[in-house]
Formats: structure tokens, sequence, C-alpha cells
């Protein structure tokens, strides 16, 4: 029999969840603190740390390389007292926002006494994030006001403190009033003492509780440890008294209380679910959480049983309490779809044999049936011939024979003034159109696709550059091919010392080539040159110290010569006192000079600006590096 409302809502305020330790604590020294992991989908990127007021480190957690599937990781830790941090890490920067990467966000807390004490400000914390908080001892439970008399109906048997609510006497009977014995005056169902109840623990992991297991309690009975060794599910039968609380205490141990979140348990009879949570199951378990609950067996109410109850009546019966008005009496034939129906009858006797056949039974009528044995007056069609074919343009909606006559309907334009008139066509199809005259050519330059007569006004494509400020513009074309070009402004002259490269177009300001020397210093110096070569420019030789001089030869290989001078040769010279210096084989031409004997120097290699062993080249700027250290330069001009 089901409980009534009553009793529903009897049974629902009598549950209670408790969180925190009893008799069976094991953290007497301080008091319990949950971690909880929630995991994005990367949970070996994941760990955290418990410091203390002295920076140290009184526990850690993770990384969670083995979590599967967001599976929440719960720790719980016996702590003393006091100012602590609570420090989290993500070895890959991007913390636990798992949905920046097609997954969830995980989240963490930090949980004691039923109250939240640190909780995540962004999925996204980057590498670590730090909170601090405060560990004091739990508050005790707040007091529970309502009546404590088991002989009120106000009775509550959670309440600790009576608040003078009990008003009504229970007055026993079945409440239920869809109930055979339903007695309006009662309010508190007779309940059956006590029966069986069955409880179902569960592991989401298959692989047992690892030493976890729930006590349970009634009153001063204790009915054992239960707990699953391995597997899925374990089942258990209870004998419960249905008026005392029952009381289901979840341990771990120190193995077991990572895996605690993966355990569950429900115990239920077969008149309800006596302890219960959304699904039916209280997981994931809290260690060392407590369950109370008010086990149901059910009541004295007398189910309803419907029938016959009538003693002379054809069905009468004996089990039945309740009449559901399906007493007959006459036997006959019951079904009007029989030839021999009767209508008095309420019993069926079986003596329905000829069905009817409704039909009309004028054999001249185009729905005649020979069969029919039963005629509804007016049903008779009379015949009409015509063209029966709906999609016929000369269908006849009421004709009923088909005479052959049908005409097929032709869509298409029946006006002979537009572009597609058709001249086979019975019915207009709205598509008619008017004649458009234009260039019909899709490949032309001016082909209009709406034009449907081509009036040879066609033009063809000509592609090439129409913007009229561009080097290259055609006045000719019509199409833009991308080629167009803009006026680049400079000297074009190649053999200009002022020539560019990327001018397009002259702009007279070319300035000729005068080669020269330019340096101010050397006895050549040419105020008019602009392309300068250290070839060109000629330097004293330091050893004029007579009437004697020394002149000099335009040439790149011999570029002065000495002449007898007394002076110069007694100090510098030879005897002879002619000599002439060969700058291309880097030799003297003539007696051997003593004193440039002994500083001839030899040509290393020849360098560019940028300090790169080139050879020798034209129109560049070149060093030329000596084995006594000494660098010239040098422009070797190529006309």
């Amino acid at each position: 029999m089901k409980k009534s409302i009553l009793n529903i809502l009897y049974v629902a305020l009598a549950i209670i969840i408790a969180g925190g330790t009893s008799t069976f604590s094991q953290c007497p020294n301080g008091t319990y603190v949950d971690v909880v992991i929630n995991p994005d989908q990367y949970p070996g990127e994941t760990s955290w740390a418990i410091i203390g007021a002295y920076e140290d480190t009184i526990v850690s957690g993770g990384p969670y390389v083995d979590a599967i599937n967001y599976s929440p990781q719960v720790t719980q830790l016996c702590i003393e007292n006091g100012d602590y941090s609570f420090e989290i890490y993500d070895v890959y920067g991007d913390g636990m926002a798992g949905s920046l990467w097609g997954g969830q966000d995980g989240s963490y807390y930090v949980m004691h006494c039923g109250d939240t004490l640190v909780e995540p400000d962004s999925a996204n914390f980057e590498f670590e994030a730090f909170h601090g908080f405060t560990l004091e001892d739990c508050a005790p439970p707040p007091p529970v006001f309502g009546c404590m008399d088991i002989n009120y109906v106000e009775f509550l048997p959670i309440a600790t403190v009576d608040d003078g609510s009990c008003n009504t006497l229970k007055v026993f009977g079945c409440t239920d009033s869809d109930a055979f014995n339903f007695d309006p005056l009662a309010n508190t169902d007779i309940r059956i003492e006590e029966c069986e109840h069955t409880l179902i623990l569960t592991d989401l992991a298959g692989n047992g509780w690892a030493g976890a297991f729930l006590q349970v309690f009634q009153g001063d009975n204790f009915l054992g440890e239960f707990t699953i060794e391995y597997g899925f599910e374990a089942i258990f039968e209870l004998n419960l008294n249905a008026f005392q609380p029952v009381e289901i205490k979840f341990n771990t141990t120190q193995q077991s209380q990572f895996t605690s979140v993966q355990c569950g348990y429900v115990l239920y009879s077969e008149e309800q679910l006596t302890i219960e949570e959304p699904g039916g199951f209280v997981t994931p378990l809290t260690p060392f959480q407590s369950v109370f609950g008010i086990p149901y067996c059910g009541n004295e109410c007398i189910e309803r049983t419907y029938g016959c109850t009538d003693i002379d009546a054809v069905n009468y019966t004996d089990y039945a309490n309740t009449n559901d008005e399906s007493c007959y009496y006459t036997p006959g034939c019951t079904s009007p779809t029989f030839i021999e129906y009767n209508v008095l009858a309420d019993y069926d006797d079986g003596s329905c044999t000829i069905p009817v056949v409704l039909g009309c039974m004028d054999d001249t009528a185009l729905n005649y049936n020979a069969e029919a044995n039963t005629e509804i007056n007016g049903s008779c069609i009379e015949v009409i011939e015509g063209c029966t074919n709906e999609l016929a343009f000369n269908y006849n909606p009421n004709a009923n024979v088909n005479d052959n006559s049908c005409t097929p309907v032709i869509y298409g334009c029946i006006d002979p003034t537009m572009f597609n008139y058709c001249s086979e066509c019975n019915t207009n199809d709205g598509g008619c159109e008017p004649y458009v005259f234009g260039c019909t050519d899709s490949v032309m330059f001016n082909y209009n696709p709406l034009a449907n007569a081509d009036n040879n006004s066609c033009i063809p494509f000509i592609y090439g550059c129409t913007d009229p400020s561009a080097l290259n513009y055609n006045p000719q074309s019509n199409s833009e091919d991308f080629s167009c070009i803009d006026y680049i402004y400079g000297c074009t002259d190649s053999t200009a010392v002022n020539y560019d490269v990327l001018a397009n177009t002259d702009n007279g300001s070319c300035v000729d080539v005068v080669e020269g020397c330019m340096d101010q210093d050397a006895y050549n110096y040419n105020i008019e040159a602009n392309v300068n070569d250290d070839s060109y420019c000629l330097y004293d030789a330091d050893c004029i110290t007579g009437p004697g001089n020394p002149y000099w030869l335009n040439d790149l290989c011999y570029q002065w010569v000495i002449d007898v001078d007394d002076y110069c040769c007694s100090v510098e010279w030879d005897e002879t006192c002619q000599s002439t210096y060969n700058y291309c084989g880097v030799t003297w031409t003539g007696p051997e000079p003593i004193a440039r004997a002994t500083t001839n120097k030899n040509l290393i290699m020849i360098t560019n600006l940028l300090g790169e062993e080139v050879n020798k080249t034209s129109n560049q700027l070149l060093l030329y590096i000596y084995d006594d250290g000494s660098i010239d330069k040098k422009i070797i001009i190529n006309k």
C-alpha cells in the first residue's frame, strides 16, 4: 500500500545528513579539512600545497596523473587550528582552464565544517594561485525546535528542543482516501512495525572500497559493518524497526580516503527509499559522514480490489471488495458489427456469427457491392461519365467514370506578343517573358544577362591599363588588366653619376661623370671631379731636399720617377739617384734604392668596405692590405 501524503512529509522531515564526526572521530588534536580538486582534462598538470604560518609545507597533493574523466579528487586532512595558505599550481601555465583547449574548466575547494573556505577566482590562474584561510573549531549544531511528543501529529523526530507545537492528538486509522478501509476521521496511519530492508553498496571503479566501510545503527542496536571487498556492487538484507531512526556512518582509512568519491549506497524497503539523495544514492561520500533516516514498512491500509460484487451477476467476483460496475446479467450477441446483435444483451454468449457487411445493394450504382448484406440509405452512387484525371486540362470533378476524353495540360506562355510564346500550350504558367534587346554573347564586354534578343551591339573585351595617370595608359582599353605602371622620375642614363635604376621617366637631372682626384691634399686635386679614385691622386715622396724635383706620370703602374737629386741620393737613394716605382708589379725599375729595399711591402689581400675578401674590380672602393700593416684605398675606374 502506498504511504499517504502525511507519511511522505513525515519521512522527508526525518531524513538528516549530518557532517563531521561523532564518537568515531579520528582527528582528536585538530579539525577536519576536505580538499576537493575537480580537474580539467589535464589532471597531471595540477598540484597543491597547504603552507603553515612559518612558510612550512603542512601537506601537498597531486599531480593527478591517474585521474579519469574529470573525476573529483577528495583529500580529507586532520589539521590543527591556525592560519594557513592554500596554494595551487599548474605546470603548463593555463591554470585549470580546460575550455581553452576544447574541454571543461576545473575547480578547487577547501571545505571545513560545511563551509567553503577556499574557492577559485578564475579557472585560468596561469602557473599558481594563493588563498589564505583560518581554521577554528566547528560550531555546535543549532537546536532543532519542534514537537517532541510522539502521541501528536506534529511530532518531529529530529527535534532537540520542545517548542510547544504539539496540538493535534493522533487518531490512528487508514488515511489513504484510495484505500478500501479509509477512515475520514483518522489523521495517523497504523504503521507496520518492522520489515526487511535492502542495503546496496556501489563502487564506480569496480575495485572495492579498499578498507572503507559502513556502520549501521538503530537505537542502541549495532547492526554491523558492511563493505565491498571487490567489484561494483554488494547487497545486504536488514530487518529494521519502523519506529526508530537508523544511522549509517561512512568510515575511511588512510588507503581509501582518496577513492571515497567513487563510493555510494542506498537503503530501501519495498515501500520506499528510506535514505536517499538525488538519483537514489548517497554519492560521492564524505569520509566519516553520518546519515539519519526513518525506515518505512508500510501501513495497514487495505488496497482496493475492483470487480463485480453482485452475487446475482453472471460475473460475480468473490475476492473483490470494490464494485467496478462490470456486472452483467443478459447473455446474447453484444457486438453491433454482427447480424445477430442484441441491443439488450450485457453479456456476450458467443452467438455472434454473421458479420455485418455494409454496402450498396443496387446493381446499377457505381458502388454496387454483391457481398453486402446491410445497406445504408443514400449510400449508392450514380454513374457520371467524364474525364476523371485531376491533372488533365478538361478534368470533370463531378465525373466518377472515365470516358477517355482527357486532354493533357500543357503549360507555357500563351501570349503571342511575348518572347517565349508557346503555340501548343493550353495553360498559362505565368512565366511569359517580354522581348529584351541587347548583347547576348557572354564573352563580350557589353554582355547583357537580361537580354533575350541580340541586337548586334556586342563589343569585344580590350584589356590594358585604363588609368590615364599611369605610364602605360591605353585609351583603347575597356577592361583593366592591372598592368598599370606609375611614373618614377629620375636620371635614366646608366653612364651618369646619379643614375637611378628605379626611374622609368627621365627628368633631365643626369650629371656626367668627371673622373679625377678629389683629395685636396694631393698634387693633382681636381675641383670639377665627381668620381674619385685614389690611383689618380699623386703625393710628395718626402725626399725632396735639394734642387732636383720628382716628376709624375699619369699611369696606374708607373706613377712617379725620381730624377737626379744630390741631397736625396746621399740620404735615401742609391748612387745613381734615378729609379721608377712599378705599382702594378710592386717593384722598382732601374737601380735598386737602398732605403726602399728594406721597406718593401707585400699585398696580403683585397677587401670591400664590409671586410669581405674580393678580387680587384672596377668602379668600387677597395681596401689593399699589406704585410707591414698599411692599408691603401683604391678605386679603379673602368670607362
